[in-house]
């Protein structure tokens, strides 16, 4: 079926968008380029994204929240706390890594848009540590962990692991012993909030 004969929804800007990102990359890459992509006039993408900026937000925002909601499903099951704060983090490692990893090209295109974010990459973060704090009371609320303030301890976390989630990191992802020191860090932080 035609692109024209399908209904243009922000969805489909939304997917067709990073296809030109990866084929042009952040610097080349312009609206028009993905109406082309579409088969539709410029306008029609306007009228969904008023700037080129917001629809590259719009799609800054899409890729970072499909690690958010991968992580979610972690977060709402009813286990073992501790089993969940280990997983959790190691899901999050290995969303990343399969980001920078599987598609390189359009992992260094995220990292620019992610740079140019105004509000997709503190969302991002503050949703993360969100879905941490909810790991962390919960192991407060079973006897497992112990902290005044489940919050701040997310936080402290987040922070801790940075090396195995921050995207500056990624070229460190690929080399030897980066397992071992991602289950150090994970034990040490473990060990910590058991009091």
């Amino acid at each position: 079926m035609p692109a024209t004969s399908q209904t243009l929804t922000a969805e489909r800007i939304l997917e067709a968008t990073e296809e030109v990102l990866r084929r042009h990359g952040p610097a080349k890459a312009t609206v028009v380029d993905v109406a082309r992509a579409l088969g539709v006039s410029h306008g029609s993408v306007y009228r969904h994204f008023r700037t080129k900026a917001a629809l590259r937000e719009a799609v800054t925002k899409r890729w970072l929240d499909r690690t958010s909601e991968a992580l979610a499903g972690i977060v709402a099951e009813e286990r073992d706390p501790e089993a969940r704060l280990r997983d959790w983090l190691r899901a999050l490692f290995d969303a990343k890594r399969r980001k920078a990893g599987d598609d390189p090209e359009l992992f260094a295109t995220y990292m620019v848009l992610t740079g140019e974010s105004g509000e997709a990459v503190p969302e991002h973060i503050a949703d993360l540590t969100a879905q941490l704090t909810r790991i962390i009371e919960a192991g407060v609320e079973a006897g497992v962990f112990v902290t005044a303030d489940p919050a701040r301890t997310a936080r402290g976390v987040f922070q801790a692991s940075g090396r195995f989630h921050d995207p500056c990191y990624a070229p460190e992802w690929a080399q030897p012993g980066i397992e071992e020191d991602f289950d150090a860090v994970v034990d040490l932080l473990v060990r910590g909030l058991r009091g």
